[in-house]
This record gives C-alpha cells, structure tokens and sequence, in this order.
C-alpha cells in the first residue's frame, strides 16, 4: 500500500513538474515571439524614389539619423544637385559621407538631411570627397541602424529617442577622428555656426528651409549640443572660405583654402565649416556620441539632450525607443498571411508613424508660424503636413488607431490658423511651403470630427474654413478662387486649372458636411452646391474632365494623355486626364450619370487600367481600384484590382514602395488595403470594402472615442475567390461599404469568399 502511494505521489510529481516546464516553455516562447517591431524593414522604400531613409527615429520624432550617401563620385560635385534628390540615402549607392541628425521621410523636395557626423581615422581630413568611404553590412531594424565603414575598419551604429541621435563608434587602435561637418546637407540653404565647449562638447545651429524652393525668406536655423562619452585628445574646428577672383585674390594667400583651426573654442560661423575631435587609441575603444535637438535654441536642444538621455547607455534609449515604437505597432495585429506580408504591412503602418512629427521641445516651446515668437504647449506641436497627399487615407488611418494623435495634430492646425491667419496646406517646422494645390486642412478636419473626434474647438476650425474658402483676395490656399466662385472652376490662366477646381470641390464637400453636422443649413446647400462645379469642366465626346479657356471655350489642342509621369501639360497637377477623370469620389453618381450610367461608368474606369493609364506612384488616382464598389455586379473588379496592385508594387526589398511614400501615404494606402476596408471618399466616414490579405485583424480601439475595445476584421476560407457576402457581428451587410461608426461598434466584420 505504501508502496503504490509512493507510485502515486511521483506520478503526480512528475505530472506537475512536467505542466510546470510546458508553462515555462510556453511562457519563453511568448517572450521571444516575434513582435510587430521586429517585422519592420527600414530599407523598404530606399529606392526607386521612396525617398525613405534606413536610420532610426522614434515614433514622431524631432531627431533622425541616416546615412548620407548621395554626394559623392557617383555625381560630381554632388549627387543631390544632379537631379532632383529629395532624400539622404539611395539604397544602391555606396559612397558614404556622414550620418546626418534631421531627416525628412518620403516627401518629393530636398531639405533637411544635416549636422553629418563622420568617424575615420588616420591623419585629419576634412573634404568630405576624400574622407568619404564606402560601407558594409548594414542592418536596419527598428529604432537601430548599424553599418561597418571600410576604409576606417570602424563599426558605426545609432539608435535615437524623441529628440535626440546617439551614435556609437567602435574604432581600431590608432588615431580616430569624429567629424561634425556643417556644410554638407540635403537642404539648399547655407549658413552655420559651431561653437566647441569642451573636450566633451559642442554647440551651433545650421540654417535650413527653402522646400521646394520656396519661401527661401523663411529660412530657419536647427539648434544642437553634441556631447561624446570620451574627451578628445585633440579638437578643433574647419572653414573653407569663397575663393576670390582678381586684384585683391592676389595678397590672400589663404584664398579659398582649408582653415584648420586647433584648440579652437571661439564661435565659427560660416558655410562650409565643421569640427573635429581626435583620439589616440592603444586599443580597440568606443566612443558614444549624443547630439540633441531644437528648433527653438541652443538652451532647448541642450536640456532635451539631458533630460531625454542623461544617465542613459545606447542599449537603453535603443530598448526605451523600441518599446514604443512595438506598443504603437501592435494596435493592429495581423494572424495569417505570409511572413512576407507581414513585413511589408508593419513597415508600411511603422511608415505612417514618422509623420507629422514633433516640433516642440520637452518643455513645450517651438516657434510659432509666421510670428517669430516662440510658442509653448502641453499637448504636442506637429509639423510636416504633407496635406495634399495624406487628406485621402493616413490621416483617417490616424483617426481610427491613434485617435488622440490625430487630436494632436487638429490642435497643431488650428494653433497655426491662430498664428499664421490660416490653416495649414503644406507646413514644414513652422514654415508654410505653399506646396502642391487644393485645401485639404478643410477636409482633414471634418472627417476627423466625423469620425467622434471632437474634443478642439470646432468653432474655430469652421470660420477657419470658411475664410479659405470664402476669400478671394490675398487667399494663399485657394488661388484662383474669384473664377471658381462665379464661373464654377479655375480657368487656363491658373496652373493645374482642372486639378485645383477638384480639389476646391473636394474641400467644398468637406465643408458641407461639417456645416451639415453643426446645423449650418444655408452654409451646407452653399457647398454642396459648390462641390459639384467640375460637372462644367465635362467633355462628354471624351468622356473625360477638360481644360476651359478665360472665355469658357475648351483648351484646344488637348491631349489627354498629357502629363503622366510628371510631364508638361496645361489643366492637371501631376497627372492626366485619365489621372483625374475621377477625383470626385463625393459625386460619383453624379458623374456615371454625366458618362452615361453605371455600365459606361465601369467601363471607363477599367480602360484608365488596361491603357496603364492608373498610376499607383501617385495620389490622384490612388482610390480608383475602389470605385467600381459603386456598380452593383463589378465589385469583384475591385478585390481583383487591389488585390494585384499590392503584389506588383509593396514588396519586401528596397525599391518596395511604388514611388515617393509621400510621408505615409503610400503606405497607408497599403495599410486599409491590406485590412480590407478603405476610406474611399475623404471627409466622409465610410469605407469601401475588399478582401483582406490577413486571416484576422484586430484593432485595439481607444475607449476615449470608441465604445468598443477592439474591432476584428476576419476573412473566412482563405482561398483566392471573390467576395460571397459581408457580415458584421454574424449578421448579414448590404452592400461593399460601411460606414465608421457601425464599423467600430461592430465589435467582427467578416469577409466570406466564395
């Protein structure tokens, strides 16, 4: 008896010991998951004109570092003014000549891509053409980006937090030397100043501005303290002046050469200049370097430097940064689906996440718009309102998963108006650019307070759209607008005159429907009236919208095909005819009926696909695959469409984005599509419906704004067939669209294929 106790008691034992190590396996496994985080693929984007950058950033964050690679041998002088270059890092080239500290992620125009920091070693050099290298063995993940550079056998890696860069450099025995060169930039402005503190220190500020090669009166300085974790043994600072010409070059014998500038501690100030530090090693050392930033003074970057990451190592800023980024991330979580797929998607969602970005220091000070004073919040300061691209789907993308961001950059638009007169159209470190066409803040705004945001003064946003759209002199959003008002749309002698009288109608039908919401009656017949004027610029021979003279005749001769792939033309922005045929996602009955009803309708859309008409590298016809949700019948043309576009142009390699990201809204485009929804009129809270390419995702929803904890979204029967029904909670839904707030009060919408 006693016997078969003991037996008892030892089967029970290695029972429980046995359960026990299960647990703790399954418990090991779930720490070493792969998480959100790890998914990301920072050089997804650095080609074929991505213009993203491999360098870590902390989730909106002021401070960025990339490699510089794009002025160099490939191009003399300078890759960057060879063409038209608007970011730091090609993924193809190899010449490297720094790791620059502000960086600009997906936008079409050079700036930024300053403050390059530069190990080497051996004798001082400061051309960056000779001291340049190439590099190896670059990883990227997020908030991490290391790289070996060959010519100095030295290991450069960074990691950042919100404003500041931190770079770690592991040297071989001997001399070493780290540059902070101030010449060398992305940006087109010129003009610095460096100032040595101490063997340990450094201070300045660079100019920067002139985006797109506007508003070069508006141009402003970036402020910086550098601080490295080992003295130099040796420092100093560089100029190279202007080379003069004629009777008075004759006695400079300094003319146009190189200063170097030992033991220096004085203020330098010029264009080309730059500092040095120097070490002698008798071994293999690391120095760790910290560089924060401001856009407000040397005081500011010097306390967000301390009070961001006093007392903190490189793993741990490395770990602080990534955890944040993996908590943001993993708001969505895809099951199902490739590993592929779920790279491509966590770094295009990790892509929505760089902009807009942070402008205020940690003590709530950036500089105002326009004013020249510097302002001060609690919340968050945004900057880099790319709104002509991001008003069709990040900024709806924002509004349903991070919806107190989203608030945060409402408020930043309307401190602007308050600042600056007006809304934003495309806003860049307090400076507006003027860039691209349209008045899009208006319909940012109102599809934001559509979807349950409404906690900013809505008040103040509304007169601020009716000034925009009201004003016709000394307007600078909506130029043009007298002609638009009395005849319906902008004439031949404004630029881009089809495009802009759209996006006019766009922003039109936005401010209806806030009017609409706030019971402004009058106010809301007005424009929807408005709204609806590109009708006059209808050819119905072509089938197609047209250009009007000043006297109302068409433009003659009109090809339609003109301006694709950014060629000349006259009536379209970045496009085309086909490009623009049907920008009006607000009036699309109204427009099949103009073509002749659904059928024409569906046929027409599909001839701008089989002419390669549709261009996936641009926004105009970024929702076109989504339009045939319109016509009952050819629904699956859109699953199809989609479905195909996301295969041929998002891929996990560097050239996997199809053109310039357009700060996020490429891949927020890939994001919707990938989850199978899509805001498909911007302004109002509705999305077309497709298949999504993930068995199941789930949206953590913020209770603040959302009755929900999360929204599912699930395919059944993971085969490659059209759509057979949509059901919401198990119920059946009519139709291929749904609207915001039945979508995050559905709690399950489930896709069931055939």
């Amino acid at each position: 008896m006693k016997t078969v106790s003991l037996k008892i008691f030892y089967l029970k034992f290695r029972f429980q010991y046995s359960l026990l190590s299960i647990i703790a396996l399954l418990s090991l496994c779930d720490i070493h998951a792969q998480q959100p985080a790890d998914y990301v693929n920072p050089f997804i984007g650095t080609s074929n004109y991505g213009a993203t950058y491999p360098g870590p950033i902390a989730p909106r964050g002021m401070a960025s570092i990339s490699p510089f690679n794009v002025a160099g041998p490939q191009n003399l002088p300078s890759e960057k003014d060879s063409g038209w270059l608007s970011n730091p890092y090609v993924h193809q080239n190899t010449f490297l000549t720094g790791f620059s500290q502000v960086n600009l992620s997906g936008v079409g125009c050079p700036d930024l891509g300053v403050l390059l920091l530069m190990p080497t070693t051996g004798a001082l050099e400061t051309d960056h053409l000779k001291y340049g290298s190439t590099y190896s063995n670059e990883i990227a993940k997020t908030a991490y980006y290391s790289t070996e550079i060959d010519k100095y056998n030295t290991k450069a890696e960074f990691t950042t937090s919100k404003r500041v860069g931190v770079s770690k450099f592991t040297f071989p025995k001997g001399q070493a030397n780290i540059l902070l060169n101030l010449g060398l930039g992305l940006t087109n402005e010129q003009g610095a100043m460096v100032k040595v503190v101490s063997s340990t220190e450094i201070e300045g500020m660079r100019t920067v501005g002139s985006f797109c090669y506007n508003s070069p009166e508006a141009a402003y300085p970036v402020y910086f303290v550098a601080k490295f974790s080992k003295p130099a043994d040796h420092f100093g600072a560089w100029k190279t002046p202007y080379t003069y010409e004629g009777v008075e070059a004759q006695w400079m014998g300094y003319n146009g050469k190189t200063r170097i500038m030992e033991n220096a501690t004085r203020m330098v100030v010029g264009d080309s200049i730059g500092t040095y530090f120097t070490y002698k090693f008798d071994k293999q050392e690391t120095v760790e370097v910290k560089i924060g930033v401001s856009y407000v003074s040397i005081e500011n970057a010097r306390e967000n430097l301390e009070k961001e990451t006093a007392n903190k190592t490189f793993e741990d800023i490395h770990k602080e940064t990534y955890n944040e980024w993996n908590t943001l991330l993993s708001r969505i979580r895809v099951e199902g689906g490739t590993e592929e797929d779920k790279t491509i998607f966590y770094t295009a969602l990790y892509h929505t996440l760089i902009h807009p970005n942070t402008l205020n220091d940690l003590n709530g000070d950036y500089p105002e718009i326009k004013t020249g004073k510097i302002g001060n919040t609690s919340g968050t300061r945004f900057t880099v309102f790319s709104l002509w691209d991001t008003y069709r789907n990040l900024h709806q993308l924002m509004s349903l998963v991070y919806p107190k961001q989203q608030l945060n950059m409402i408020n930043s638009m309307l401190d602007m108006y308050d600042e600056n007169g007006w809304l934003p159209k495309w806003e860049l470190n307090s400076t507006e650019t003027f860039t691209m066409v349209g008045d899009p803040a208006s319909i940012v705004i109102t599809d934001t307070y559509l979807k349950g945001i409404k906690d900013f003064d809505v008040e103040k946003a509304y007169e601020a759209m009716l000034k925009s759209a009201d004003q016709t002199e000394g307007n600078p959003l909506r130029p043009g607008l007298k002609d638009y008002i009395e005849k319906g749309y902008l004439t031949t002698d404004n630029g881009g005159s089809v495009s802009t009288t759209e996006e006019y109608n766009a922003a039109d039908y936005a401010i209806a429907l806030l009017a609409k919401e706030l019971g402004k009656n009058e106010d809301y017949k007005r424009f929807k009236t408005r709204s609806i004027s590109y009708r006059k610029l209808f050819d119905k021979d072509l089938d197609l919208l047209r250009p009007r003279l000043p006297n109302g005749n068409w433009y003659e001769p009109f090809d339609p095909n003109a301006g694709a792939n950014f060629t000349k033309n006259v009536g379209f922005i970045e496009g085309n005819a086909w490009q623009y045929a049907f920008m009006v996602p607000h009036d699309i009955e109204g427009l099949a009926k103009l073509m002749g009803g659904k059928k024409a309708f569906s046929k027409q859309l599909q001839k701008v696909f089989d002419t390669d008409q549709f261009d996936m590298a641009n926004e105009p016809d970024i929702a076109y695959p989504y339009l045939f949700n319109y016509v009952k019948g050819e629904e699956w043309r859109t699953q199809k469409l989609v479905k195909e576009l996301v295969h041929k142009h998002f891929q996990n390699k560097p050239g996997g984005v199809p053109g310039n990201d357009d700060t996020g809204t490429m891949s927020a485009w890939l994001v919707y599509s990938m989850m199978g929804i899509y805001p498909v009129a911007p302004g109002e809270p509705k999305y077309a419906i497709t298949t999504p390419m993930f068995d199941k995702i789930t949206i953590q929803l913020d209770s603040k704004y959302y009755k929900k904890k999360e929204l599912v979204i699930k395919k059944a029967r993971n085969n490659n067939g059209y759509i057979k029904q949509v059901k919401l909670n198990g119920k059946i839904h009519k139709g291929y669209f749904i609207d915001h707030e039945t979508l995050v009060n559905g709690n399950t919408l489930e896709i069931v294929l055939k």
